[in-house]
């Protein structure tokens, strides 16, 4: 397990190795920890804009000791897979631009608040708790439903943003958004969470309009045809 010294030791070690400034997103537990929602991650998650930045981050955690493993090993088919680096029992789990089928959106940039400098060359910045839920329902991997429990109960969740989220990860081509959040939505329930009614209706009726357009979309290209 990794806990916030060790992380931000080996962030310092990663900028010190870069050749060029760089800057990327931390989400999942990695962002958790930065906003103090828990104390240790099996892995670290970052989220870069170009393939250079993460190019060069490689480079850096490579001349560090780490070694590539091949992501299918724990993302099965899933798209969108990320780069995975290794070191003994710590993981780095690199992505670029989408995670899974989530969007890194221009409104989940606009929501950060928290940003943290590596000196010399290093920019990390932080999702909002929302985005980090959102992502959470994507990627549906150990400890999700644990991490996304903590965030509710710590009260860092803002469901209205959630719904608006969801509409727009749509929007910019995200089409399991709503299945995947309904789908996690009642796996937490699971863990004694209680989603308000009002959410899961609204929720139901994003994903009742998505099935209508969808099917007057199949109608008129059969007309078409």
């Amino acid at each position: 397990m990794i806990g916030i010294e060790k992380q931000n030791e080996l962030f310092l070690n990663i900028s010190k190795k870069l050749k060029k400034k760089v800057e990327c997103y931390a989400i999942g537990g990695t962002a958790m920890m930065f906003l103090e929602l828990k104390r240790t991650t099996k892995d670290i998650d970052l989220v870069f804009e170009t393939e250079k930045e993460r190019q060069y981050f490689m480079e850096s955690l490579i001349s560090l000791g780490y070694t590539k493993m091949e992501s299918r090993i724990l993302y099965g088919k899933k798209p969108n897979q990320p780069e995975l680096l290794k070191l003994e029992d710590d993981r780095i789990d690199l992505f670029l631009t989408e995670v899974i089928s989530f969007i890194f959106s221009e409104e989940s940039k606009k929501r950060i608040k928290t940003i943290r400098e590596f000196a010399p060359n290093l920019i990390i910045k932080v999702a909002d708790a929302n985005d980090i839920f959102m992502m959470k329902s994507a990627t549906e991997r150990e400890k999700d439903l644990d991490d996304a429990k903590a965030i509710i109960d710590n009260n860092q969740i803002n469901w209205n943003i959630i719904l608006e989220e969801t509409k727009n990860q749509m929007k910019l081509g995200g089409k399991r958004a709503a299945l995947d959040l309904g789908v996690f939505l009642e796996n937490l329930k699971t863990k004694g969470v209680t989603i308000p009614k009002n959410i899961s209706d609204e929720l139901f009726k994003i994903f009742e309009n998505q099935i209508k357009e969808m099917k007057k979309k199949k109608d008129k290209k059969e007309k078409i045809i």
